[in-house]
């Protein structure tokens, strides 16, 4: 295995491992250790290059960083990505040689399921690594995170229709929910549950049927989603999907949903207030699951420490909503500053 440190700056680590034998490229970037090791998830994409992976891996582990402290964890901020395709490149050798790759890093970094990632490719990658969490199997393992996830986004989206919409009951409101893979489905049953209508997209034609057949969805087209008549729109599939461009086509009057670095640029906030969209911070709506593989980290078997963490994200995002309505400012630079105290005092 080929290792080759890359750098950033503002970033504590950042490292490329290729390995010819299994066909594995991937990066880990650490942002910071202040509050803890660095944790996050590994996200497998066909990335079209090494300079687009870095990218998007280091906008992810700075991510962390802000969703670990906002969930008051004692764990800092990382992320990795695997460049291959999930559905033609994955094999278990490949997953085993990237736990080869987190192990190298000696415990500054945990790793666990992201957008491609299965509990099963984890378990592969903790053949060869103790700093695995998100597994099936052991005396503190989580499993899938993805069901935490979306009960954590389900709490604190009510608590943005608290504000956006004048009331936090769900029942009768029309949920646009961009994404149906393992967190937007749990979600959907959530808002099924709750009485709300759900209007969704996805490319996977299986999770489309599915989502039709369990909650009675409304499907649209990808690039449709933006537009419906909708009171919340919910991302959930990846990043930056809210630019200038789709947030002159929506038609919602809240965000909030799971996906990872929702704000195409710093602007953004401010276009979405322009529009009298409400934006719940995404790295605190969506901080559900790596509360649950805080405790397989920190070796915490007491599923109630899990469930207050996640309770309390909703108290979170209603004293960070709170704040920016009663100043005038917006959320994700309130969430920001909210996160950045933490750090100032660790």
């Amino acid at each position: 295995m080929k290792i080759e440190e890359l750098g950033a700056p503002g970033y504590e680590r950042v490292v490329l491992a290729s390995d010819n034998a299994t066909g594995l490229r991937s990066i880990i970037a650490i942002h910071s250790t202040k509050l803890g090791p660095a944790a996050g998830g590994c996200r497998m994409f066909n990335y079209d290059s090494i300079d687009a992976a870095k990218i998007d891996v280091l906008r992810l582990a700075k991510g962390m960083t802000y969703k670990n402290a906002a969930a008051s964890l004692p764990l800092g901020g990382g992320k990795s990505v695997i460049i291959a395709d999930p559905h033609t490149d994955k094999t278990p050798e490949l997953m085993q040689s990237f736990g080869k790759f987190v192990n190298l890093l000696a415990g500054t970094y945990y790793t666990a399921e992201d957008v491609g990632i299965s509990v099963e490719d984890i378990a592969e990658a903790a053949k060869f690594t103790t700093y695995a969490a998100g597994l099936s199997n052991g005396p503190f393992a989580s499993g899938d995170p993805s069901p935490v996830t979306a009960h954590g986004v389900f709490l604190c989206m009510q608590i943005a229709a608290k504000y956006g919409l004048g009331s936090s009951d769900l029942k009768g409101k029309t949920v646009a929910v961009q994404g149906l893979g393992h967190v937007g489905m749990h979600l959907c049953q959530h808002l099924h549950d709750a009485g709300a209508t759900i209007i969704a997209t996805d490319i996977n034609s299986a999770a489309i049927e599915e989502a039709k057949s369990r909650f009675g969805t409304t499907i649209v087209e990808p690039d449709a989603i933006y537009s419906v008549q909708a009171d919340i729109f919910a991302p959930c599939a990846m990043g930056a999907s809210i630019s200038s461009t789709s947030i002159a086509q929506l038609n919602a009057k809240v965000v909030a949903g799971a996906a990872n670095n929702q704000l195409a640029d710093e602007n953004c906030g401010q276009l979405l207030a322009d529009k009298g969209i409400l934006y719940a911070p995404d790295y605190v709506v969506n901080g559900g699951g790596i509360i649950n593989v805080a405790a397989e980290i920190l070796k915490i078997s007491d599923q109630a420490w899990v469930n207050q963490k996640v309770e309390r994200l909703a108290d979170t995002t209603d004293q960070i909503l709170g704040k920016a309505a009663r100043n005038g400012t917006l959320p994700h630079m309130v969430a920001d500053q909210f996160v950045d105290e933490i750090l100032a005092r660790a």
